[in-house]
């Protein structure tokens, strides 16, 4: 974006996955269950509380922009990045 996009504009940057946040969390679990196992499965610990008023279910962003502009498309998917971070 610094050294090909147009000065002014806005480029969301995302990795075209569009996920529900109880995905991303599971996902987490998961790889905490390998990488710090306990005796018991992350995922159990997981408890929904009673929704209030504009709670987001998901978020998601165009990047279709960035990768139409400036021919831009992530190296890692949503899985790899999430295990390395």
């Amino acid at each position: 974006v610094v050294t090909e996009g147009q000065v002014g504009e806005t480029y969301n940057i995302g990795g075209h996955n569009e996920k529900q946040n109880i995905e991303v969390v599971q996902n987490i679990c998961s790889i905490l269950d390998e990488l710090v196992p306990k005796e018991y499965n992350y995922s159990e610990q997981i408890t929904f509380v009673t929704d209030r008023p504009g709670h987001d279910r998901r978020y998601a962003i165009d990047a279709s922009k960035i990768s139409k502009e400036l021919n831009w498309e992530p190296i890692e998917t949503f899985e790899t990045g999430l295990y390395k971070t």
